[in-house]
């Protein structure tokens, strides 16, 4: 049945709709203007701390608010209802940056539930790629636990189309929350990225590294790569390089930093 409103009615209902906030406001004229920056914070082999890739990570240098990073930032954007107008504007700003990086490296992108959601998330991503010239084999994607709880069948789906590409699949935040292990059988998963507060205790408590052994032979029988993040001690790095992560990123090697200061990093 169709209900009709009363001209009055429909101008009550319209005061009580949210206004945009000043920030949501600010963060759409902030992606019209391409004022969202990308940092990247390096990766490195854990056999021989050999610069091997960077994860990419949005900032928004605000001009009242200072610096506003990831989590806030897309938090904004959620308000704002421009989750996926900024994923997608961080994707091609980061394999834009990376497609002239002087030697081949990794780089990691973050997918946001928006994302998966999206049902062209894949051929926009395949496009980002090829107008970059970024090799789709030297990309990785990084996707949270959040990001799977609402439809795992359709995520399952998703994700596969992105493995088609070429691209490899992360499950980060490993340890942090509550691992359904479904996902590992079901998901085209390639590397599990340990939360920070897996490593935190590694080298002096025996609980915790056993905990890590735990999931690296877990890993190991499954065929993925263990990245460990979050490493801020030479102690903690020694850890995870002699239980056999394949890669470790942290405040040790390096703070997330500007592009220009990157290719520096790489020295070519």
């Amino acid at each position: 049945m169709q209900v009709i409103e009363a001209p009055g009615e429909r101008r009550r209902s319209d005061r009580r709709r949210p206004k945009p906030s000043a920030m949501a406001m600010d963060l759409c004229r902030a992606l019209e203007r391409e004022e969202i920056g990308i940092l990247f914070q390096p990766q490195f082999a854990c056999s021989d701390s050999r610069l091997v890739g960077a994860e990419a990570l949005a900032r928004w240098n605000h001009p009242v608010r200072g610096r506003i990073g990831g989590e806030a930032l897309f938090e904004i954007a959620r308000e704002a209802q421009l989750v996926e107008r900024l994923s997608h504007h961080v994707a091609r700003a980061a394999l834009s940056t990376a497609g002239n990086w002087p030697v081949p490296l990794r780089l990691s992108l973050n997918v946001t539930a928006a994302d998966v959601e999206a049902g062209d998330f894949a051929q926009v991503l395949g496009s980002a790629l090829v107008d970059a010239g970024f090799p789709p084999e030297h990309l990785t994607l990084e996707i949270t636990e959040q990001v799977l709880l609402s439809d795992l069948s359709r995520t399952a789906e998703r994700l596969h189309q992105l493995a088609a590409l070429g691209v490899s699949i992360a499950l980060d935040d490993f340890g942090a929350g509550f691992c359904n292990f479904d996902y590992l059988k079901r998901l085209p998963i390639d590397y599990l990225k340990l939360d920070r507060s897996m490593v935190e205790g590694i080298a002096e408590n025996d609980r915790d590294l056993a905990v890590v052994r735990g999931i690296l032979a877990m890993a190991r029988a499954l065929g993925l790569k263990v990245v460990a993040e979050g490493i801020e001690h030479a102690a903690q790095r020694q850890a995870v390089a002699r239980e056999g992560c394949a890669m470790w990123q942290g405040y040790l090697g390096a703070e997330p930093m500007p592009a220009e200061q990157f290719v520096r990093l790489i020295g070519v």
